[in-house]
């Protein structure tokens, strides 16, 4: 029913999604090519190294086929549109035009349906308007909301602005699944067996984890479920926490709790001293493989060939990542939609 091409795809978090739902994605683009292995191990699609600013039309009209609903994706990197730059003149950040390149893509191509994730700051930026300018120009009705991914099942408390576009009529997302009744740490990584920190569990070259120093050693043993460096004796608290100007920051060298969801996935989630990444009850920091898990990767996702597997490198396509969760939720929303419109118009969609 729908043909997709996944713009800034990645190790295929959004397209992992889609193809749950029942979308067919036929291809995906992204300039990191480390991430080919990921991409068409898992996802069965074509992966294409490419920066999107350099796609043409013709590129994209080759994916898809004849008589089916043509569907264009994309999640450009959001570090322009981060809190973490807010105040910051991010103009020249080489990753800004992503969003104009893909409001291009779009006006060239004519895709009946589009799709955007991004953080919920995008909506701050005059690159976002101009996009949503664009749509709406070329007759697209748009969905475009706030997203808590708790509320749809995923364990982690990760928000996300995302908009659905089409050609064929009024869309939204789907209600939530999981509002009241959230997925905890417990329930989507308790049951994996217990790796201490700087082993790999010797079944799965991706459930290991980082090494740590003496002394966040003696750090995350003082530290409780959903505490904070306060909790430690004051020996080992760090000298820029002890200052004024550093003693708000708590959300640090942190455990999770097993009873809620998990912090955002980042892609230094890895690192026990990177934000609240500590395990609950194991004296580590979380494995690559609980963080894929708490991005709703199928358990047994590949990202990269065991023999190259490097920390940074996993927990960048990790945290840059659509929820897999997400994805299937957006593409459960445009298959409903879809099939809507074919019961209005009598089976016939027009391109």
């Amino acid at each position: 029913m729908i043909d997709a091409v996944d713009l800034f795809c990645g190790a295929g978090g959004l397209t992992a999604g889609l193809v749950r739902a029942g979308v067919t994605v036929r291809a995906g683009y992204d300039l990191e090519a480390q991430c080919q292995h990921a991409y068409q191990q898992n996802d069965g699609a074509t992966f294409i190294a490419e920066d999107v600013t350099n796609v043409t039309s013709n590129d994209l009209m080759q994916w898809y086929r004849p008589g089916r609903v043509r569907l264009l994706a994309g999640c450009a990197p959001c570090q322009p549109f981060s809190t973490y730059n807010q105040g910051k003149d991010t103009r020249d950040d080489r990753k800004w035009p992503l969003l104009y390149a893909f409001r291009r893509l779009i006006s060239e191509t004519s895709p009946h349906l589009v799709t955007m994730e991004n953080v919920p700051d995008v909506t701050k930026h005059e690159v976002y308007h101009d996009f949503v300018s664009g749509l709406e120009s070329n007759g697209y009705h748009i969905w475009a909301n706030r997203v808590a991914c708790v509320d749809y099942g995923l364990p982690q408390q990760r928000r996300r602005h995302v908009l659905l576009a089409s050609r064929l009529g009024k869309i939204s997302l789907l209600p939530p699944t999981h509002a009241g009744t959230p997925v905890t740490v417990q329930q989507a990584i308790g049951h994996l067996p217990a790796v201490a920190d700087g082993e790999c569990h010797p079944t799965d070259p991706l459930h290991r984890a980082a090494t740590l120093t003496p002394l966040n050693k003696r750090r995350i043993i003082y530290s409780r479920q959903g505490g904070t460096w306060k909790d430690w004796p004051p020996e080992l608290v760090a000298a820029c926490h002890r200052k004024e100007s550093g003693s708000t920051y708590a959300s640090v060298y942190g455990r999770m709790r097993l009873d809620q969801p998990s912090p955002t996935m980042t892609t230094l989630c890895y690192g026990f001293g990177n934000g609240r990444f500590g395990h609950p009850v194991q004296d580590r920091a979380i494995t690559l493989r609980e963080a894929a898990i708490l991005q709703s990767f199928p358990p047994e996702y590949e990202f990269m060939p065991e023999n190259e597997i490097t920390f940074k490198a996993v927990g960048r396509m990790i945290g840059n990542a659509v929820p897999v969760r997400l994805g299937e939720v957006i593409g459960q929303s445009l298959m409903s939609h879809v099939a809507e419109q074919v019961m209005l118009r009598g089976g016939i969609l027009q391109n």
